[in-house]
């Protein structure tokens, strides 16, 4: 699911951009190609075209990324688990070894070097 939403995205994304790349923050982009020309759509109905699907495809972004955060904070299904998760349910159930203490000493004893007096009098 969580690769589906981000694929979403993705393609929402690429058209948003498609859609803001074609309009001209002055009024003319697409909607100045179709004032003269042909009369397909006209030149009030491009821009408000262009500025509706600006704002649909914005509100569907946001929604996707709403989306995507709830199913990333559920994580992976209830019966999936991952290779580190057992490993780590393993290494939790594991009863320590009970050794008999060593008589070692943590830290063995260093004795310092003899010391010779080798000056002369």
């Amino acid at each position: 699911m969580l690769i589906v939403l981000v694929i979403l995205v993705v393609f929402v994304c690429a058209l948003l951009g498609l859609i803001v790349l074609i309009q001209n923050p002055k009024g003319g982009g697409l909607s100045s190609n179709f004032s003269s020309s042909s009369q397909l759509m006209g030149v009030q109905k491009t821009g408000d075209f262009l500025e509706k699907g600006t704002w649909i495809l914005a509100i569907t972004l946001m929604v996707l990324s709403l989306g995507i955060n709830v199913v990333a904070k559920n994580g992976p299904a209830a019966g999936a688990t991952n290779k580190y998760q057992e490993q780590i349910n393993k290494s939790l159930d594991a009863k320590p070894t009970t050794a008999a203490p060593s008589a070692a000493p943590a830290f063995p004893s260093v004795t310092p070097p003899a010391t010779t007096d080798t000056s002369k009098k």
